[in-house]
């Protein structure tokens, strides 16, 4: 041999024409940016179109309320229960679950349900592939279900319908599944803020429950789609807050700690709601009656509990406004809370077409407001306010059921557009969201799809690849050959020293990359044993600097199928190691275990034996200096 700079081999893919093809640099940003701006405008056109359909889908809900509750043909708002129908409002839940039974059957399966849970299906399963049909199908649905007194909010689905429509276009271009993962998020947040006016919720809304990542890619057309959901909310709907409240005091320390302790309450009363739900559900999947027809009994049940407990019909936001407002009495606030849970938990379980948001706020609004006139009864210098109360109990339902922290949060926020309200919120639901972690593996929103043995991300953590640089982790042992060897000196060495490598780093007399041989050209029948090495080169277009990321290199190993990659020195063309998937994986694992592995750095012990031995150096010091 003559020359080798290392001694030990590593194969090297023989897929070498990557880079011959494929933007480096500031050409590769631009067309990067290109399509994260052509992204960003799609999901501009689906939040305008949502916005519409968000409308529409309101409209419809308060037409076939008007029809079912009475009998009038007109879209404007009545809530059902001022309907004067005594007895017979129990048959038109029921009407509606049987149309909504016969729109899954025959339409599509996916309409059932209340949105969010599916569309977090079809992300992580199914390449955010989502039937054209849920565009129509689900708000029809949901309007005949909720409009026959259905006990659900218009947000889910039109969640749902936004992700159907982002979805839908992202399959009629050529993107990525991430781009289309991108635009259904996009299609389904910009829809809860046509319906709400909240687009900072449903930007926490797209990284906690659908994203599942957080960049610029992702979050740049989501944030455009929601502040475009949000001015289509204020062009169809009203533009003062949605849930209009008395203004709120600035609350005092003793008022946060009990803002906190009714979060906890309501923590541990959204882990029992979560698992009734799902009780419930395993009770109509045991039926002995087809699927089709559970819409239709549980739709009985909410008509029968709506004859005695009228505002549990419908959408229901007016209860929430209602709670909001603190004037409601405490009788009947319990009534509330307690039958529009028993309703909704009912007509959920069936799988007819509805939401969750509503409900849950309606609920944990009832039940804040419960513990906090409980609370101001026994302690009326407690400093809070029923209003209050009632938000934060809110807040902390939605975070607790669904562990969707900073969405709950910031939609109380902006749906009530009171300030004074942000540590009372924090500390509550951060309270809830501790017990649900701690005390449920599942939320509302993953349980239906872990029974079906999908993992749900639950944490966004730093990308330990892209924090860490080819330099960090390169081997230095890589087989290196000079482009001067004999094609026999080669066959002759790798005899004795090298029988299982594949491909080999090639270099010139200088030391820089110049490409690859493989061993198939070395032995190749009819080569010339005098030729050099540098004749049967292939040209060097994979290969990584000291200063890339291991992101990158895995990325290049990946497509290229490669086992070892050569690295090049950041400032010339000089190879100065070989970087291999071992080596990868090596680091990896150091990081995992530096993060798993507890260590006691500062030792309370050792310090202590320090400050004694210093102590008696001291003592010792100062009795020679008096003898002397």
């Amino acid at each position: 041999m003559k020359q080798t700079i290392n001694t030990n081999g590593i194969p090297i893919s023989p897929s070498l024409n990557y880079f011959e093809n494929v933007p480096e640099g500031s050409k590769h940003n631009i067309i990067q940016k290109t399509r994260l701006f052509r992204i960003s405008c799609l999901s501009v056109m689906v939040a305008m179109a949502i916005s519409i359909i968000a409308k529409l889908l309101v409209w419809l809900i308060n037409l076939v309320t008007n029809i079912s509750f009475y009998g009038t043909f007109a879209a404007t708002f009545h809530s059902p229960s001022g309907n004067h129908l005594g007895l017979w409002v129990i048959i038109i839940p029921a009407i509606g679950g049987i149309i909504v039974g016969f729109m899954a059957l025959y339409g599509s399966a996916a309409i059932r349900g209340h949105g969010i849970p599916e569309a977090m299906e079809q992300i992580l399963v199914n390449q955010s592939r989502i039937k054209p049909s849920i565009t129509f199908l689900k708000p029809i649905s949901s309007a005949i279900a909720i409009g026959t007194g259905g006990p659900f909010g218009a947000e889910g689905p039109i969640i749902a319908t936004g992700g159907a429509l982002g979805s839908t276009i992202g399959q009629l271009f050529k993107i990525t599944s991430n781009e289309r993962k991108v635009l259904l998020a996009a299609g389904a947040t910009a829809g809860m803020a046509a319906i709400f006016g909240t687009p900072i919720a449903g930007v926490f809304l797209a990284i906690e429950l659908l994203l599942f990542e957080f960049s610029p890619k992702a979050i740049l057309p989501v944030a455009l789609a929601c502040i475009t959901g949000a001015a289509g909310h204020h062009v169809l709907f009203d533009a003062g807050p949605v849930f209009p409240m008395p203004n709120l005091p600035t609350p005092s320390n003793t008022a946060l700690a009990i803002y906190s302790f009714i979060g906890l309450i309501i923590g541990f009363v959204s882990l029992g709601l979560t698992k009734i739900v799902y009780i419930i559900e395993d009770v109509f999947e045991k039926l002995p009656i087809h699927w089709m027809w559970w819409p239709a009994i549980g739709g009985l049940v909410v008509g029968i509990i709506g004859y005695f407990a009228p505002h549990t019909l419908g959408v229901g936001y007016d209860n929430i406004i209602n709670v909001l407002s603190g004037a409601m009495t405490l009788a009947i606030m319990v009534r509330l809370c307690f039958f529009k849970f028993l309703s909704w938990a009912i007509a959920l379980g069936s799988g007819t077409s509805g939401g969750t948001l509503a409900p849950l706020l309606t609920i944990g609004g009832a039940g804040g407001a419960i513990l906090g006139s409980v609370i101001l009864s026994l302690f009326p210098n407690s400093g809070i306010s029923i209003p209050m109360a009632a938000l934060v109990g809110m807040s902390a339902m939605f975070a607790g059921a669904s562990r969707a922290y900073l969405t709950s949060i910031t939609f109380a926020l902006e749906a009530t557009m009171q300030s004074h309200a942000l540590l009372p919120l924090l500390g509550a639901c951060t309270a809830s969201y501790i017990v649900s972690f701690f005390l449920m593996e599942n939320t509302i929103m993953t349980e239906k799809i872990a029974r079906r043995g999908i993992f749900t991300p639950d944490s966004f953590e730093a990308d330990v690849l892209g924090k860490l640089t080819v330099g960090q982790v390169i081997s230095e042992d890589g087989l290196v050959l000079s482009s001067e060897n004999t094609v026999k000196e080669v066959r002759d060495w790798l005899k004795v020293n090298n029988g299982q490598a594949n491909y080999f780093v090639m270099v010139n007399t200088d030391g820089a990359y110049i490409g690859t041989v493989n061993r198939t050209d070395i032995f190749r029948h009819g080569l010339d044993p005098v030729s050099l090495l540098g004749d049967i080169v292939k040209d060097g277009h994979v290969y990584v600097r000291s200063t890339d990321s291991l992101r990158k290199a895995v990325e290049l190993l990946a497509k290229q199928t490669a086992e070892v990659l050569p690295v090049i020195a950041s400032d010339s063309n000089k190879v100065i190691g070989v970087l291999s998937y071992r080596d990868i994986l090596s680091t990896y694992k150091e990081q995992m275990e530096e993060n798993e592995n507890a260590h006691i750095h500062i030792s309370l012990k050792r310090q202590r034996l320090k400050m004694l031995i210093r102590g008696r150096k001291l003592i010792n010091m100062e009795q020679e200096h008096e003898e002397g």
